[in-house]
């Protein structure tokens, strides 16, 4: 069986003055990429394509490195674009994407809407080189833009799936499917 491995990027360093799109990881968050690489260690990723923000990227080279594959960064992967949304609060921000998910349509949060997010990344997700016919896919992205996809492909709610997982996650998908086999909703 072959699969499509979303994987959300692990903990960053959270810097106000800084758009979050340009945030590391954290010290915490690349100690957590190498219990991430032992979790998917078991579906043999063969290559691991990340977002082009730097904590995908980070998350993804350590990952890359501690199962001896490649790694590469892809446009069209990255964050419902907010980079002009400074850092609100954690319950103005809960507020705003709860607004977020539920009108996909409308814009209510940054300079892309829901449905303009997802249909970005789900374009960019098609476009993932496949290591081979039956390697696995492995995509180290971003928190809503996975609720998003999930929410197309799999029929979850978007946003009470987006608010449980944890930095680092990963879900697993049986390709050409689709079909959701497996959430990791936290790797501590």
């Amino acid at each position: 069986m072959s699969y499509l491995i979303l994987v959300r990027h692990s903990a960053p360093e959270i810097v106000p003055q800084v758009p979050a799109r340009d945030w590391h990881l954290s010290a915490g968050g690349r100690a957590r990429c190498v219990t991430l690489a032992a979790a998917l260690a078991p579906y043999q990723p063969r290559v691991i394509i990340t977002s082009v923000e730097p904590k995908a990227v980070e998350t993804g080279q350590i990952v890359a490195a501690r199962l001896g594959v490649a790694q590469a960064a892809m446009d069209g992967l990255h964050e419902h674009d907010r980079r002009h949304v400074g850092l609100l609060d954690r319950a103005a921000f809960q507020e705003r994407m709860a607004a977020f998910f539920a009108q996909p349509d409308t814009l209510v949060l940054g300079q892309e809407t829901a449905a303009q997010a997802c249909a970005r990344f789900t374009r960019a997700l098609d476009a993932v080189p496949a290591a081979g016919p039956d390697a696995p896919v492995t995509v180290v992205a971003h928190g809503t833009v996975m609720a998003l996809y999930l929410a197309q492909v799999a029929g979850i709610d978007p946003y009470p799936f987006w608010q449980r997982l944890g930095l680092p996650a990963f879900v697993v998908l049986a390709r050409p499917t689709l079909a959701m086999l497996t959430v990791q909703d936290h790797v501590e």
